[in-house]
C-alpha cells in the first residue's frame, strides 16, 4: 500500500505547498482535514445504519470505504508536513503494529 500511498501523498502535498504555502497554519490545516474526513466516515456509517431517522439509510458499506480511504489519504498527505521521512516513518509504524500483533497474540492450547 505504502508503496503508492506516499508517492501519490508527496504530488498531493507538493501542489497544496505551492497553492498554499508550507507555514505552520498549512500543516495544521491539513491535520483538520484528516479530521474532516474521519467525520464524513463517521457520517457515511451512520447512514449505513440507518441511525438517523431522518434520513434513514442513506450509505452502503461501499460509501463508508470509500471515505475510510479519503481518511488514508488526508494522513499521509498531512504526514509529509511534519516528517521529512514519510515512508520510513509510515514502514516503521507498521512494522512496530505488526511485531505487537505477533507478541500479544493469544496463545490457544492445541
Amino acid at each position: 500500500m505504502s508503496a503508492t500511498l506516499i508517492p501519490v501523498a508527496a504530488r498531493i502535498a507538493a501542489a497544496l505547498n505551492i497553492a498554499n504555502g508550507t507555514r505552520e497554519h498549512e500543516a495544521a490545516m491539513r491535520l483538520m482535514k484528516v479530521a474532516e474526513e474521519a467525520g464524513e466516515a463517521t457520517a457515511a456509517y451512520i447512514g449505513m445504519t440507518g441511525q438517523n431517522p431522518r434520513k434513514g439509510i442513506s450509505h452502503t458499506t461501499a460509501d463508508v470505504a470509500d471515505e475510510l480511504c479519503d481518511v488514508i489519504i488526508a494522513a499521509a498527505v498531512a504526514l509529509h508536513s511534519f516528517t521529512a521521512t514519510p515512508a520510513a516513518d509510515l514502514t516503521a509504524k507498521l512494522d512496530a503494529v505488526a511485531r505487537r500483533l505477533t507478541t500479544n497474540a493469544p496463545q490457544r492450547d492445541l
